[in-house]
């Protein structure tokens, strides 16, 4: 089949176009960034090198937090780019890639919140049979099926995008290669691609939230039943705070741009969604996380002070 793709370098529009704003921003962006590589580094580092944080809670909080490096690695850079440099290009290849990467990270973490839901609902609502359910083998094989899923979400677009015909304008109204902005751009039909994006990008985000909230809404019965005081029952739901925090910060974006977007939204509107669950989320998830969390507090203290 001949390739019919014409343009073969796409031009960032960037954050914003006002140079003075651009100056101001990018420190901010700067330390955004270093913070999440910091963060979540730590994160990861405490999980591997503690042998008591050797579960499942801890291991897919691993596996979220190396999700979280290399998601935030997907955009963030692209910002900062795009403020020195006045015309930011990438390649139709490089555009695909990056396209690929963004909603495959993406994907992944959706469905691995839902996962660590389950996670706790299990451990709360089934103590004595956790350690047979959500063994290591379990474990292994939800890390593995989350990250396949979303490999093969990501690589649905990918393929089908790489099917249309871009013949004109080459001006990308975003900081970053997003399906949208790309599909804006093309010559050809994009109806099955958006058909895509509003349900099956929408529709992972969203059955991952009602399984996340499902899990707590159990959890929650559960604990009403069980527990007979306030103070019981809120020592066993506060270490459930700070994933659905997480997951707040997340779904609530994702649905809002893919899911209940219309076509008069604005293109920064979109941007400003898509640097909140792909930038500011992933550095707030390891403060979260060891702001609320003891054991994680406690084991960077062991390894800070040796």
């Amino acid at each position: 089949m001949e390739n019919q793709t014409v343009v073969q370098v796409f031009i960032l529009q960037g954050l914003t176009n006002d140079q003075q704003l651009q100056h101001s921003l990018f420190t901010p962006f700067l330390l955004l960034y270093m913070a999440c590589l910091l963060g979540n580094g730590a994160i990861l580092t405490i999980v591997i090198a503690e042998p008591r944080l050797h579960t499942p809670m801890y291991f897919f909080l691993g596996n979220l937090s190396c999700l979280d490096i290399c998601y935030a690695t997907v955009t963030i850079p692209n910002i900062l780019s795009g403020f020195l440099m006045e015309h930011q290009t990438i390649s139709f290849i490089g555009c695909l890639t990056q396209l690929h990467f963004f909603h495959f990270l993406g994907s992944c973490e959706s469905i691995l919140l839902g996962v660590m839901a389950y996670d706790r609902y299990v451990a709360i609502c089934n103590p004595l049979r956790y350690s047979t359910i959500m063994d290591k083998r379990a474990c292994l094989r939800l890390a593995v099926a989350t990250w396949t899923a979303g490999f093969f979400y990501a690589l649905m677009h990918t393929v089908l995008t790489s099917q249309l015909w871009f013949c004109g304008p080459n001006h990308v109204l975003h900081f970053m290669c997003d399906i949208k902005p790309i599909l804006k751009l093309a010559c050809s039909s994009t109806a099955l691609n958006l058909t895509l994006v509003n349900v099956v990008t929408g529709g992972i985000a969203l059955a991952a939230f009602i399984c996340t909230l499902l899990s707590y809404l159990y959890i929650i019965s559960f604990l009403f039943f069980k527990f007979q005081t306030w103070q019981s029952r809120w020592k066993a739901f506060s270490t459930c705070a700070s994933h659905l925090t997480v997951v707040a910060l997340l779904y609530i974006p994702v649905i809002s741009n893919y899911m209940l977007a219309s076509a008069s939204d604005s293109p920064e509107r979109e941007m400003i969604i898509t640097v909140l669950y792909s930038a500011v989320t992933p550095v707030l998830n390891p403060l979260i996380y060891s702001m609320r969390n003891q054991e994680v507090k406690a084991c960077l203290r062991k390894i800070l002070s040796t």
